[in-house]
Formats: C-alpha cells, structure tokens, sequence
C-alpha cells in the first residue's frame, strides 16, 4: 500500500483480509502507484466524502437519488483504485463503517450522523442496482 511503514493499520488489515481476493488485487495495484497517482486517490476519495457530508447537511435523503449517486461514486473509486467492488462487498463495507469505531468516527470528524447516513445511501444505492 502508499506505505505500510506509516499505516499503523498495515497489519490488521493483512490478518483481516490478507487471505482475500481483494487484498490481494489491492497490493498490485497499490504497488505501482507513484505520489502523484496516491494525491489523485487522495483527492478523488476527500471529494466523495465531502459531497456525502453537504448532502446530509442539505437535507437530501439517504435514499434518495443524490445520496445514491453518490454512494456509486464511492463504491466505484474503490473499484477503480484498489480492487473490484461489487455492491455486496459495499454493502459489507457500509456495515463495517458502523461496527467499526474506527470508521465511524472518521465520518463523524466530518459531520455528525455521517457514518450511518453513507451507509444507509450504500445499502438504497445497492437495492437501486438490483434487477
């Protein structure tokens, strides 16, 4: 990854997820990233964040159209930057950023009742995308 020297959260991530497909395909990938593709990575992923939290304070819905369109930028700059994320695996990553204090919290940095809103827009955007 960027650098596992300064994720103090390098080796968690290995024990939790070493063994999967995506960790695996995230390791390519992030490997020939040089500083320049990991500022646009920074970048993309503030902007999705960002535009999550205006729409909450905006009052747009969880599940309403904006916040789903939204939710698939998400899903798809992780898709693009680090492995294939299907809306299943979104959806288990919208869950995670509610058990996970960790997560929830970096959310909550941004604005209050964030983590439960990007998940609740992940899951309606997943049901979206259904057939």
């Amino acid at each position: 990854m960027e650098d596992e020297m300064t994720d103090p959260y390098a080796e968690e991530v290995r024990a939790r997820w070493g063994d999967t497909e995506a960790y695996k395909e995230s390791t390519r990938r992030t490997k020939r990233y040089k500083p320049e593709d990991w500022a646009k990575i920074k970048a993309e992923g503030e902007a999705v964040e960002v535009g999550m939290a205006e729409l909450l304070r905006a009052g747009e819905p969880a599940d309403g159209t904006k916040a789903m369109d939204q939710a698939e930028k998400a899903r798809l700059y992780i898709h693009r930057w680090f492995y294939p994320c299907s809306h299943k695996m979104h959806v288990g990553l919208a869950d995670m950023y509610l058990a996970d204090a960790r997560f929830t919290a970096h959310y909550e940095e941004r604005a209050p009742k964030l983590a439960a809103y990007v998940a609740a827009a992940i899951k309606a955007n997943a049901r979206r995308a259904q057939p």
